[in-house]
């Protein structure tokens, strides 16, 4: 990546639906390098796709929380099967294998407390090699895309 696809992915991660023109623009190349830039980004995978940013709450997910679980067994088998069953809890919003006390850190949204209480009791502990469990209520957050747009500045380019 060079600083230009950097500018290029900056732009688009502040706006995902800017348009190349605008983009071009403000970066003061043409449209048609921007396009093929953003084509190649996302053939190569930086880019990976584009989507809205929904405000969960009007959703009726006011709870968020982060599980954290232990396996009972480790084997790459168990470990997949796992995984493959996380992907299908709608309420878990991602899932994160870590390392230390906990082998898994899942970040779940429910309607409320009672919510979150059953989905934990029933949905989590009801995973394939589920051990134990701890689960932290998320106060606030914090929006995070400021700290992904630094980092994307501070990559040294490629020579």
């Amino acid at each position: 990546m060079d600083d230009l696809d950097r500018r290029i992915v900056q732009a688009l991660c502040r706006n995902g639906r800017e348009k190349i023109s605008t983009i071009a623009r403000r970066l003061s190349v043409p449209a048609t390098t921007v396009q093929e830039r953003v084509r190649r980004l996302e053939g190569r995978g930086v880019i990976r796709g584009y989507r809205a940013v929904v405000n969960r709450r009007h959703l009726g997910l006011s709870v968020q929380a982060l599980v954290g679980l232990v396996l009972d067994r480790h084997e790459a088998n168990q470990i997949r099967n796992f995984e493959k069953a996380v992907q299908r809890v709608p309420c878990i919003k991602s899932c994160y294998h870590v390392s230390g006390r906990f082998d898994y850190i899942l970040h779940v949204v429910a309607r409320d407390l009672d919510a979150l209480g059953n989905l934990v009791k029933t949905q989590i502990a009801a995973l394939p090699d589920f051990g134990r469990c701890e689960t932290f209520i998320i106060f606030s957050e914090t929006e995070s895309a400021p700290a992904l747009l630094s980092a994307i500045s501070a990559i040294a380019p490629d020579n």
